[in-house]
């Protein structure tokens, strides 16, 4: 009934939606990065190059960038709320998985030339984009749900909370991807990805019939969508407008640049570089992500307490610069010095998020929060999660390579002959030093923003501007 206490003061139940939600987002990101620790099998068994890698993982923002699905997943998602928003992009998340296992299964794909790329690589590449959509899709959707049942209370901290639950899919994908391939096939962990996705939707349905609880507590319709607060297209040149949303946007897309396309090849550092076994590639680099769990929620709540959000944001661009340094040395080729870099780079990927996505709504009203995000995803996806990941990968291709040798290994107890592709990652390294140093940039300019036009960056939640 109307004028009845809102759900959203009952503390059980907004932990309890934000634990559903991120089911969801722990399922997506597993699929995400499950292909991180299998680009060397990819090579070796199916031929790939580092060049097809590159191609297949920077299709995740295909879809969301040319055809700009990710700012139609934006305008749904103000328009027609966030339940069905979020069923449709779970349901995009599971057809791009099964796309993708089915791609890799196929073994006569692999000889197939579709416009001048191996058809496997290329149906894989669709599936992985269509899986891209639905992410970002829920990305964005459970941002504004955070939002809509946190607002008031502990939003930084459910914001950390939810993100370290995605950063777990992610620790382990790193962790057990190679593995379950080693064990199954290549194809196996897209396999593990569908029936976990699966799941995830189910936990976001019971999601659903609570939300449909907080609307009638609060005399609302479609999550909280009311017919004055729709999305206008006059909206989007209203955001554009805004000078701290545009430097929020490049410090995001600089960030992330130094972070995602890092972990797709991280595990082929560990092992080129580091000298890490194949199979144990992946445990490295998910020491990141394990690090995230822990700290992303512990700053998000310093944010909700003491403020400070454009200082957390530059701290953590900080650590990502200095990291990367670190391991692009390259008279370090010690593993210990990986492990030390992983977990600083593990830091600044804790610092800047528990930040960034709080202070969107500082920014940007509220109405408009779904187009924001989707702007801001749309300009990650086309730099960080599709551009740099191929960048990556012609580099390597291109002026990286050392030399190739045929292997036999035991692969799903069968001996299997491999081809083992060797290459010198400084100059990768030195692009991802870049990428964060650019981000150091964004994060002053930022702060020097929030100084002149007040947007509360410093503040603690619930404190006016």
């Amino acid at each position: 009934m109307p004028g009845t206490t809102s759900l959203r003061e009952q503390k059980a139940l907004r932990w309890t939606a934000m634990a559903l939600v991120s089911t969801g987002m722990l399922c997506g990101y597993y699929v995400a990065d499950v292909a991180s620790p299998l680009k060397p099998l990819l090579e070796g068994q199916l031929g790939w190059s580092s060049t097809e890698y590159g191609f297949f993982t920077g299709a995740y923002g295909w879809f969301n960038v040319f055809l700009g699905m990710l700012v139609v997943g934006g305008i749904v998602l103000d328009r027609l709320g966030p339940r069905l928003t979020g069923v449709l992009a779970i349901s995009f998340m599971f057809l791009g998985t099964a796309t993708q296992w089915w791609a890799l299964s196929t073994p006569s794909l692999t000889g197939t030339q579709w416009f001048g790329v191996k058809g496997q690589v290329l149906v894989a590449a669709l599936g992985f984009a269509l899986f891209g959509v639905g992410i970002e899709w829920f990305g964005i959707t459970a941002t504004k749900i955070i939002v809509r049942w946190f607002k008031g209370h502990e939003m930084a901290l459910a914001m950390g909370l939810q993100v370290a639950l995605g950063r777990l899919g992610t620790a382990l994908a790193l962790g057990s991807g190679a593995a379950l391939a080693v064990a199954l096939s290549v194809a196996g962990p897209f396999l593990v990805g569908s029936v976990a996705l699966a799941c995830g939707l189910v936990a976001f349905l019971f999601f659903a019939s609570l939300d449909r609880r907080l609307d009638a507590s609060e005399g609302t319709s479609r999550g909280g969508v009311k017919p004055e607060d729709q999305f206008r297209f006059a909206d989007i040149g209203a955001i554009l407008a805004d000078p701290g949303f545009w430097l929020l946007t490049g410090l995001c897309a600089l960030f992330y640049s130094a972070v995602f396309p890092f972990l797709k090849y991280a595990p082929d550092l560990m092992v080129q570089k580091f000298g890490i076994e194949q199979r144990l590639s992946g445990l490295i680099p998910s020491l990141l992500p394990f690090g995230t769990i822990l700290l992303t929620p512990v700053f998000g709540n310093l944010y909700d307490r003491k403020g400070k959000g454009a200082t957390i944001m530059l701290l953590g661009a900080l650590f990502i610069a200095g990291s990367h340094i670190l391991l692009a040395l390259p008279w370090l080729p010690y593993w210990p010095v990986a492990v030390v870099a992983v977990l600083l780079l593990g830091v600044g990927f804790s610092l800047v998020p528990s930040a960034m996505w709080p202070s969107v709504p500082k920014i940007v009203e509220e109405r408009r929060l779904g187009t924001a995000y989707a702007l801001i995803f749309f300009i990650q996806n086309l730099v960080a999660l599709m551009g740099v990941p191929y960048l990556i990968g012609w580099v390597l291709d291109r002026y990286c390579l050392r030399g190739k040798e045929v292997v036999v290994q035991e692969i799903a107890g069968k001996l299997q002959e491999v081809t083992k592709v060797q290459y010198d990652y400084t100059l990768p390294m030195v692009l991802f030093v870049l990428f964060g140093l650019l981000a150091v940039g964004f994060a002053l300019g930022l702060r020097a923003a929030d100084r002149r036009r007040r947007y509360g960056l410093q503040l603690p939640a619930g404190v006016v501007k």
